[in-house]
């Protein structure tokens, strides 16, 4: 007999879902008719719905809703959890550094106080807030909201975060005029990295302006680092300009790294390079009591004299 039961549950358990499922299709059939009706009496009958399973509905998705937000807030916990170990690791990688850095940058100045090293003055600069863009197919120019008052030097460096933006070419009391570097008038001496070769950047009115007088094309590529060289002791040196690309054979241009299309606020480099030569060299001739100039005005008249000192002489 139990064989007998056992051998007829499973038509019975098939029939019963299949009966479900199609009970199941049905109900969904209605409502998706439902709702999707436009008759007004079914609108009735949906809103008559919604009031009467609306209370249902409140209290079945307030658990439902509970457990999610749970779920979500476990889900953030775990990650704020890691995050704040991977920091943990972080501040105790950067504290051993730092270490490291202050012994080097004490051990760094005992020996330049030993071996008396003086090293090169480093740039200062001053932030300000372009006011006036008087940019035009021939002139482009802009105006900043600092001058003489903030340091501000005529020929200074303009750069934003990205890179060279121009210089300055006028210095009011409180306010400067920047010459583009895209401006027809703008040539900046420049380095092309990693090769070394010096030329020329000159604006054409693009935000591309072309290399022109490069010392050696063989050797520069497609993508290089271009730079200023500091040659005329007007710009630093190592202040990025843009990439390297190529227009055609001979023809190589730069695309700058400044934004100019949100140029709100610039710095202004004060830079003056201590390097400059002012007197004449002299060279030690033996025989001679003192030195010989190579240059200068005075340099005729000492020839003259040791000549007229030797013929008087012979």
């Amino acid at each position: 007999m139990r064989r007998a039961n056992a051998e007829q549950d499973p038509p019975l358990s098939r029939t019963a879902n299949r009966a479900l499922l199609g009970l199941v299709i049905a109900v969904c059939l209605v409502l998706f008719v439902l709702w999707r009706s436009e008759n007004p009496r079914l609108e009735r009958l949906r809103m008559h719905l919604v009031d009467s399973f609306s209370p249902v509905i409140g209290w079945v998705s307030a658990p439902v809703r509970f457990v999610s937000d749970t779920s979500r807030d476990y889900r953030e916990f775990i990650d704020l959890y890691e995050q704040n170990r991977m920091l943990r690791r972080e501040i105790e990688r950067l504290r051993s550094w730092r270490e490291t850095a202050r012994r080097l940058e004490e051990e760094n100045a005992q020996l330049r106080a030993l071996n008396n090293v003086r090293l090169a003055e480093r740039a200062s600069f001053v932030t300000g807030e372009v006011i006036a863009d008087s940019g035009g197919p021939f002139r482009q120019t802009a105006l900043v909201n600092v001058g003489q008052q903030d340091g501000v030097l005529d020929g200074s460096a303009v750069v934003d975060g990205s890179g060279l933006v121009g210089r300055v070419v006028g210095v009011g009391v409180r306010a400067a005029r920047i010459l583009l570097l895209t401006d027809f008038s703008s040539r900046v001496p420049v380095i092309v990295q990693p090769s070394g070769r010096h030329a020329i950047l000159s604006g054409d009115g693009t935000i591309a302006p072309r290399l022109e007088f490069i010392d050696d094309e063989e050797k520069i590529r497609p993508g290089d680092q271009v730079e200023t060289s500091g040659d005329g002791g007007v710009f630093p040196p190592g202040i990025p300009v843009g990439r390297l690309i190529s227009v055609s054979k001979d023809h190589w241009r730069a695309a700058l790294q400044a934004d100019y299309d949100r140029l709100d606020f610039v710095r202004l480099i004060r830079y003056r390079p201590d390097t400059e030569i002012d007197q004449p060299t002299h060279l030690i001739v033996p025989g001679r009591q003192g030195p010989m100039p190579l240059s200068g005005p005075d340099s005729s008249s000492s020839n003259g004299d040791g000549a007229a000192a030797g013929t008087s002489g012979g």
